[in-house]
């Protein structure tokens, strides 16, 4: 039987104490905006908006229709067994700290790296979709907007929603928590009314057969281009469903944010599963709520499988960019969220000393807040943006399909990074079995089938992801260009490599895993520490000063 540590939701401090951690960060964040973060991190008005060409290209409607409460089955299974992780170790260090914590010093640093790396991805992608989609909003309600259309245009809207967000971040204090309230209804009051909106105005709607059954390829030749066969179903159909693997993730940002969140052994938990599960059901509901606008199946093809030239065909130009606009500032709130997230993170990871030039971005300002965590988090998306300046055509000089390979990449690199972070600790909670201390919120015996599925699904789609989207993507094909290129398996696996290397040459001699920032007497633990200060007691000297270790607290 597995041992269960209860906690009452008083009993914050201590718990985080037990862990090794005095409480620095502001307490102040309710369970409902611990839920919020992460659902404004998996934003359905994002990825469903911005990753659904990637969906139609490879697999049309039958990879969302079908694709997408498949995957989103597989996605809450992860959730559940991570759920009940930071029920157990509530710290901002989250994925990196239950990893160190089951797995020793090497494996907490691996998956800190690849839980950083994958939230830096996260920033990018996000804060560059929304830009994309501000810019979309705008040419579809100006002619002259829409003439003036350049990636140059697109990319300084880029850096101004970074910049935005980063001065939220650093200067919002509580109206940062509020905004993500904020952003749960923003969600779901605006999801809601794009679907009434597309079910109401479009002149007809495209028939439940073709919904779940209609296949595309429109790949630029990967499986000669067919609709059937092993390459079709095994190959084309996978890489469409990083819609819903790249949109279901971020929700991580519960655990990052538990040391803010009251009665975050049970609050961080549900935050964690909840998020995962409404949004499954409600970008789902979305979703359809697209293709059966589809009015001209071909022409969103031949345009690239964007939801924007479904948008103008269902609707009036007005319309249209009333949708799209919509969903731009559903993104910034969710860009918002996830650089939250990140600088959490990397001020829990450099805490612990394991990121080059650990004592800035641990540092915080007087209204404990991560500043310099938020700036460089925010300068590193700036950077791994850049490819999306080169314009890559998949279509041909007469009849160009422009798609955002780029972009597609940097969310790749999102989901590979994140999702084997998320596998590392699930994998050694199964290793540990029974001995593994439940906390508050738990699974039961449910984790011995929980885990293994969960950490085989994240390995299935690690690979999918660094594979080419396109033939002249592959080196050695006729038609091969560099800006063709999913850059994922470059970035990814040369992060590892140099993970690798700083781990074997230097990391391993002084790296030991989360150090503890509560200095006690001999025989004391945290934990007596926080109760002591719960009755005006303390262990460190003076009148009233007269504890030791053994006496009684009361």
């Amino acid at each position: 039987m597995s041992v269960s540590r209860t906690t009452d939701h008083s009993d914050d401090e201590a718990l985080l104490a037990e862990l090794g951690y005095k409480q620095e960060l502001n307490r102040s964040w309710s369970g409902f905006s611990n839920f919020a973060i992460s659902f404004s991190i998996i934003s359905i008005l994002a990825g469903c908006f911005t990753t659904f060409g990637q969906a139609w290209n490879n697999g049309g409607p039958i990879a969302i229709s079908i694709g997408w409460p498949l995957i989103s089955a597989f996605i809450l299974v992860i959730g559940l067994c991570m759920s009940e992780l930071v029920s157990a170790y509530p710290t901002s260090g989250g994925i990196y700290w239950w990893a160190a914590k089951l797995g020793g010093a090497k494996a907490g640093y691996y998956t800190g790296w690849l839980n950083l790396i994958g939230l830096l991805a996260v920033d990018a992608s996000v804060a560059y979709g929304t830009a994309t989609f501000f810019d979309l909003s705008f040419s579809t309600m100006s002619e002259s907007w829409a003439a003036g259309y350049s990636l140059q245009r697109v990319f300084w809207m880029f850096l101004v929603v970074l910049v935005l967000t980063a001065m939220v971040n650093i200067f919002g204090g509580h109206l940062l928590a509020m905004l993500n309230n904020v952003s749960v209804w923003w969600h779901v009051v605006g999801a809601a009314a794009v679907i009434l909106i597309l079910i109401v105005l479009p002149d007809k709607h495209m028939s439940i057969a073709d919904v779940f059954s209609m296949r595309v390829n429109n790949s630029g030749g990967l499986a000669d281009g067919s609709t059937s066969g092993f390459g079709f179903w095994f190959y084309v159909l996978p890489l469409g469903f990083l819609l819903t693997q790249y949109t279901i993730t971020g929700y991580d940002a519960s655990a990052h944010l538990s040391e803010e969140t009251q009665g975050a052994a049970d609050g961080a938990a549900k935050g964690i599963w909840r998020s995962i599960f409404y949004s499954a059901i409600g970008g789902w509901i979305l979703l359809l709520a697209f293709l059966f606008a589809v009015q001209d199946p071909k022409a969103v093809t031949a345009g690239g499988g964007g939801v924007a030239v479904i948008f103008n065909q269902a609707l009036s130009s007005g319309w249209a960019g009333t949708v799209l606009l919509i969903a731009s500032i559903g993104q910034f709130f969710c860009t918002t969220a996830c650089m939250t997230s990140t600088s959490r993170m990397l001020f829990a990871f450099s805490r612990d000393g394991a990121v080059p030039g650990a004592s800035l971005w641990a540092r915080l300002t007087p209204r404990k807040v991560p500043a310099n965590a938020v700036l460089v988090s925010s300068l590193v998306a700036a950077v791994i943006t850049l490819p999306a300046l080169v314009e890559v055509n998949i279509g041909t000089a007469d009849a160009p399909i422009i798609v955002p390979t780029a972009f597609y990449a940097v969310v790749s690199v999102a989901v590979i990074g994140l999702y084997l972070a998320f596998a590392i600790p699930i994998f050694l909670r199964w290793r540990a079995g029974d001995s593994f201390v439940q906390g508050r919120w738990n699974l039961g015996t449910k984790w011995k089938w929980m885990a293994p599925i969960a950490v085989l699904e994240i390995a299935v789609v690690s690979v999918y992801f660094i594979l080419p989207f396109t033939p002249a993507g592959t080196p050695g094909n006729g038609d091969f260009a560099w800006k063709f290129v999913n850059y994922a398996p470059i970035l990814t696996g040369g992060a590892l490599l140099v993970l690798w290397i700083g781990w074997h040459l230097s990391a391993k001699k002084w790296f030991t895993g989360p150090k503890t920032t509560i200095d006690l007497p001999d025989g004391m633990t945290s934990a007596d520490e926080i109760a002591l200060e719960h009755h005006g007691k303390t262990a460190h000297g003076g009148a009233e000063h007269d504890w030791k270790p053994g006496d009684p607290l009361a």
